[in-house]
Protein backbone atom coordinates (compact mmCIF):
# COMPACT_ATOMS: atom_id res chain seq x y z
CA UNK A 1 0.00 0.00 0.00
CA UNK A 2 1.53 3.61 -0.72
CA UNK A 3 -0.70 6.51 -0.43
CA UNK A 4 -1.00 7.76 -3.98
CA UNK A 5 -2.95 4.37 -4.31
CA UNK A 6 -4.55 5.16 -0.54
CA UNK A 7 -5.82 8.48 -2.53
CA UNK A 8 -7.63 6.55 -5.48
CA UNK A 9 -9.25 3.83 -3.38
CA UNK A 10 -10.71 6.10 -0.78
CA UNK A 11 -12.09 8.38 -3.54
CA UNK A 12 -13.99 5.60 -4.46
CA UNK A 13 -14.51 4.55 -0.35
CA UNK A 14 -16.23 8.17 0.40
CA UNK A 15 -20.02 7.78 -1.00
CA UNK A 16 -20.30 4.94 0.56
CA UNK A 17 -17.94 4.28 3.69
CA UNK A 18 -21.13 5.24 6.08
CA UNK A 19 -22.76 2.25 4.65
CA UNK A 20 -20.71 -0.17 5.87
CA UNK A 21 -17.90 1.76 8.21
CA UNK A 22 -20.27 3.25 10.24
CA UNK A 23 -23.46 1.06 10.13
CA UNK A 24 -23.89 -2.53 12.20
CA UNK A 25 -21.46 -4.07 13.83
CA UNK A 26 -19.24 -1.18 13.02
CA UNK A 27 -21.69 1.20 14.74
CA UNK A 28 -22.00 -0.62 17.45
CA UNK A 29 -17.88 -1.19 17.84
CA UNK A 30 -17.68 2.88 18.00
CA UNK A 31 -19.97 2.90 20.44
CA UNK A 32 -18.24 0.76 22.95
CA UNK A 33 -15.02 2.27 21.69
CA UNK A 34 -15.61 5.37 23.96
CA UNK A 35 -17.65 3.89 26.68
CA UNK A 36 -15.60 4.90 29.68
CA UNK A 37 -13.84 7.70 28.80
CA UNK A 38 -14.11 10.87 30.56
CA UNK A 39 -13.53 13.98 28.46
CA UNK A 40 -13.04 17.30 29.98
CA UNK A 41 -14.43 20.23 29.07
CA UNK A 42 -11.78 22.25 26.63
CA UNK A 43 -9.77 18.63 26.23
CA UNK A 44 -7.77 18.54 23.18
CA UNK A 45 -8.60 16.05 21.02
CA UNK A 46 -7.34 14.65 17.35
CA UNK A 47 -8.75 12.33 15.22
CA UNK A 48 -6.11 10.62 13.29
CA UNK A 49 -7.63 8.96 9.97
CA UNK A 50 -11.25 10.93 11.24
CA UNK A 51 -12.50 9.35 7.63
CA UNK A 52 -16.18 10.57 7.44
CA UNK A 53 -16.44 11.63 10.71
CA UNK A 54 -18.05 8.38 12.32
CA UNK A 55 -16.33 8.70 15.57
CA UNK A 56 -16.47 12.44 16.24
CA UNK A 57 -20.65 12.01 16.18
CA UNK A 58 -19.73 9.82 19.17
CA UNK A 59 -18.38 12.48 21.69
CA UNK A 60 -19.92 15.32 23.39
CA UNK A 61 -17.28 17.38 20.29
CA UNK A 62 -19.57 20.96 21.11
CA UNK A 63 -17.55 21.09 24.36
CA UNK A 64 -14.18 19.88 23.11
CA UNK A 65 -11.15 21.44 21.16
CA UNK A 66 -11.59 18.79 17.92
CA UNK A 67 -9.34 18.77 15.59
CA UNK A 68 -9.81 15.95 12.91
CA UNK A 69 -6.89 14.94 9.72
CA UNK A 70 -7.31 12.72 7.11
CA UNK A 71 -5.23 12.61 4.33
CA UNK A 72 -8.00 11.76 1.81
CA UNK A 73 -9.40 15.36 1.03
CA UNK A 74 -12.81 13.03 -0.17
CA UNK A 75 -13.37 11.67 3.33
CA UNK A 76 -12.44 15.06 4.93
CA UNK A 77 -15.58 16.60 2.80
CA UNK A 78 -17.76 13.72 3.51
CA UNK A 79 -16.63 14.89 7.77
CA UNK A 80 -16.85 18.51 6.54
CA UNK A 81 -20.37 18.17 6.10
CA UNK A 82 -21.70 16.68 8.67
CA UNK A 83 -20.16 19.10 11.33
CA UNK A 84 -20.55 22.22 8.85
CA UNK A 85 -21.83 24.32 12.06
CA UNK A 86 -18.97 22.84 14.54
CA UNK A 87 -15.56 24.54 15.50
CA UNK A 88 -13.97 21.30 14.50
CA UNK A 89 -10.81 22.04 12.54
CA UNK A 90 -10.63 19.49 9.57
CA UNK A 91 -6.82 18.96 7.78
CA UNK A 92 -5.95 17.19 5.31
CA UNK A 93 -2.75 15.70 6.63
CA UNK A 94 -0.22 12.66 6.44
CA UNK A 95 -0.70 10.52 9.37
CA UNK A 96 2.66 9.60 8.89
CA UNK A 97 3.73 13.04 9.31
CA UNK A 98 1.74 15.10 11.61
CA UNK A 99 2.47 18.77 11.74
CA UNK A 100 1.61 19.34 15.41
CA UNK A 101 3.72 20.11 17.87
CA UNK A 102 4.78 17.12 20.52
CA UNK A 103 2.33 17.19 23.71
CA UNK A 104 -0.20 18.95 21.62
CA UNK A 105 -3.26 16.65 23.03
CA UNK A 106 -5.23 15.24 25.73
CA UNK A 107 -6.30 12.18 23.39
CA UNK A 108 -5.69 11.19 20.32
CA UNK A 109 -7.98 8.68 18.53
CA UNK A 110 -6.94 6.41 15.63
CA UNK A 111 -9.74 4.26 13.99
CA UNK A 112 -8.89 2.13 10.93
CA UNK A 113 -5.74 3.91 10.00
CA UNK A 114 -2.98 1.69 11.56
CA UNK A 115 -3.85 -0.92 8.99
CA UNK A 116 -3.97 1.34 6.15
CA UNK A 117 -0.71 4.09 6.83
CA UNK A 118 1.94 2.73 4.35
CA UNK A 119 4.23 2.80 7.92
CA UNK A 120 1.95 1.65 10.80
CA UNK A 121 5.04 2.58 12.85
CA UNK A 122 6.15 6.04 12.00
CA UNK A 123 2.18 6.87 12.18
CA UNK A 124 2.17 5.51 15.72
CA UNK A 125 5.31 7.02 16.57
CA UNK A 126 3.50 10.51 15.28
CA UNK A 127 0.66 9.71 17.41
CA UNK A 128 2.83 9.27 20.58
CA UNK A 129 4.86 12.02 19.84
CA UNK A 130 1.81 14.55 19.93
CA UNK A 131 0.08 13.24 22.70
CA UNK A 132 1.02 14.80 25.92
CA UNK A 133 2.27 12.89 29.01
CA UNK A 134 -0.31 11.94 31.36
CA UNK A 135 -3.12 12.27 27.98
CA UNK A 136 -4.55 8.69 26.38
CA UNK A 137 -4.05 7.45 22.89
CA UNK A 138 -7.34 5.34 21.71
CA UNK A 139 -7.18 2.78 18.78
CA UNK A 140 -9.81 0.97 17.36
CA UNK A 141 -8.08 -1.57 14.71
CA UNK A 142 -7.60 -4.93 13.01
CA UNK A 143 -4.91 -6.77 13.94
CA UNK A 144 -3.42 -10.29 13.55
CA UNK A 145 -3.75 -12.29 16.95
CA UNK A 146 -0.91 -11.94 19.52
CA UNK A 147 1.66 -14.95 19.27
CA UNK A 148 -0.51 -16.88 16.45
CA UNK A 149 -0.23 -14.87 13.58
CA UNK A 150 -2.42 -15.07 10.45
CA UNK A 151 -4.60 -18.14 9.48
CA UNK A 152 -3.47 -19.65 6.34
CA UNK A 153 -7.14 -18.31 4.65
CA UNK A 154 -6.19 -14.95 5.73
CA UNK A 155 -2.46 -15.15 4.30
CA UNK A 156 -3.95 -16.17 1.11
CA UNK A 157 -6.04 -13.12 0.32
CA UNK A 158 -4.00 -10.70 2.58
CA UNK A 159 -2.67 -9.13 -0.37
CA UNK A 160 -5.89 -8.99 -2.29
CA UNK A 161 -7.65 -7.23 0.32
CA UNK A 162 -4.77 -4.68 0.25
CA UNK A 163 -6.15 -3.72 -2.79
CA UNK A 164 -8.81 -2.10 -1.34
CA UNK A 165 -6.88 0.01 1.15
CA UNK A 166 -6.29 -1.83 4.32
CA UNK A 167 -3.88 -4.69 5.64
CA UNK A 168 -5.51 -7.23 7.82
CA UNK A 169 -2.19 -8.59 8.63
CA UNK A 170 -0.29 -5.79 11.07
CA UNK A 171 0.50 -6.80 14.41
CA UNK A 172 0.00 -4.51 17.15
CA UNK A 173 2.38 -5.47 19.17
CA UNK A 174 5.38 -5.00 16.85
CA UNK A 175 3.84 -1.59 15.91
CA UNK A 176 3.35 -1.01 19.70
CA UNK A 177 7.22 -2.31 20.67
CA UNK A 178 8.82 0.96 19.73
CA UNK A 179 6.97 3.03 22.04
CA UNK A 180 6.39 0.57 24.38
CA UNK A 181 8.45 2.82 26.80
CA UNK A 182 6.48 6.21 25.99
CA UNK A 183 3.22 4.42 25.93
CA UNK A 184 1.77 2.69 28.67
CA UNK A 185 -1.14 -0.48 28.14
CA UNK A 186 -3.78 0.40 29.88
CA UNK A 187 -6.58 -2.02 28.15
CA UNK A 188 -6.47 -3.83 24.85
CA UNK A 189 -9.70 -5.68 24.16
CA UNK A 190 -11.60 -7.65 21.71
CA UNK A 191 -14.58 -5.09 20.34
CA UNK A 192 -15.62 -6.70 17.11
CA UNK A 193 -15.70 -10.18 15.41
CA UNK A 194 -14.04 -12.02 18.57
CA UNK A 195 -10.72 -10.82 18.37
CA UNK A 196 -9.51 -9.52 15.41
CA UNK A 197 -10.73 -5.94 15.24
CA UNK A 198 -9.37 -4.40 18.86
CA UNK A 199 -10.03 -1.59 21.73
CA UNK A 200 -6.73 -0.15 22.41
CA UNK A 201 -6.43 2.60 25.49
CA UNK A 202 -2.50 3.72 26.50
CA UNK A 203 -1.56 6.04 28.90
CA UNK A 204 1.47 8.53 27.54
CA UNK A 205 4.01 8.06 30.48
Amino acid sequence: MNNSWNKVIYKGWAPIYDVIFNAGPFARAREKLFQEIAFQPGDRVLFVGVGTGADIERVPYPNLDVTAIDYSEYMLEKARDKFKNSQIEFVQMDAQKLSFPAESFDYVVASLILSIVPDSKMAYSEIARVCRTGGNVLIFDKFAEPGKGLAPGKKAIRHIVSFFGTDIGRSFEEIHEEQRAELRLLSDNGIMFGNMYRRILLEKI
